[in-house]
């Protein structure tokens, strides 16, 4: 299976004459995840509004298979790419499966009708995401973590090899995070999409993640597999934190504990 590539060339981005992300070079590793950390209003939201086409850059490019994603069709791109943002908005009374085939509607044919195809995709979405016994159930009727995994599985019936989260555990209680993020990582075992996700909590990140992009003020303090760069120096200069880093006794990431 071929993945996509995903590049971020001299990229400036802003609102009105205000800067916010400064001339950042990334290249995101194919059918793996990538997490962006960093303080508060560094900028990390902002790259991936970028990244998804929702925020036009000031300067540089962001190039899907070395085309630039402003140069496709609103509907191609959507076949390749799908953005979860941070606390979407359904239609009051919607099910869990209508939300689905939301996801479906950059393949509707020119009579709107639904396909097996679409059929096949919602259901595996579904399944994917443990949501089979809440398929039918008013989204607002579920829990936070339940709700979240629905809008996880609308954006894979868009069947795109990219999907980018900006702060998917946000608001939730610790063991529906935990939920979210051990699907995620699951997801991506099993079909080798390239995932990129915004997120706060330091250790979640070096737990889950193959590799992180460590932003500051608008730019990126640093990069990699997360042994090389999770550390105290990063920790002290990035969000000021005096910490110990020591390995995780269940899997032998590093962990930090402020000091």
């Amino acid at each position: 299976m071929k993945l996509m590539s995903l590049e971020i060339k001299n990229l400036v981005l802003g609102y009105e004459d205000k800067i916010i992300v400064n001339n950042i070079d990334l290249s995101i590793p194919k059918g793996e995840i990538t997490m962006l950390i960093g303080a508060n209003g560094c900028g990390k939201s902002t790259l991936l509004s970028g990244m998804s086409r929702l925020l036009i850059p000031k300067e540089g490019d962001v190039l899907l298979e070395g085309v630039s994603i402003h140069d496709y069709k609103a509907k191609d791109l959507s076949k390749k790419l799908a953005i979860l943002p941070q606390g979407p908005i359904a239609p009051e009374g919607i099910t869990v499966k209508e939300l689905c085939y939301f996801g479906r509607n950059p393949y509707k044919n020119l009579f709107g009708s639904r396909t097996k195809e679409d059929d096949d995709m919602v259901q595996w979405a579904i399944e994917a995401t443990g949501l089979k016994e809440f398929a039918n159930r008013q989204l607002d009727s579920l829990s936070g973590g339940q709700r979240q995994r629905a809008w996880i599985a609308m954006a894979l019936t868009q069947n795109t090899d990219i999907l980018l989260l900006d702060e998917p555990t946000t608001y939730l209680d610790l063991a529906y995070q935990i939920e979210i993020l051990e699907l995620l990582k699951d997801l991506n075992k099993k079909t080798k999409k390239t995932i990129v996700i915004v997120i706060h909590e330091l250790n979640q990140a070096a737990r889950y993640a193959d590799n992180l992009v460590c932003m500051k003020n608008g730019k990126i303090y640093s990069k990699g597999k997360v042994h090389d760069i999770f550390n105290e120096t990063m920790l002290k200069d990035v969000f000021g934190i005096e910490s110990i880093v020591i390995p995780d006794p269940i899997t032998n990431r590093p962990m930090c504990i402020p000091r």
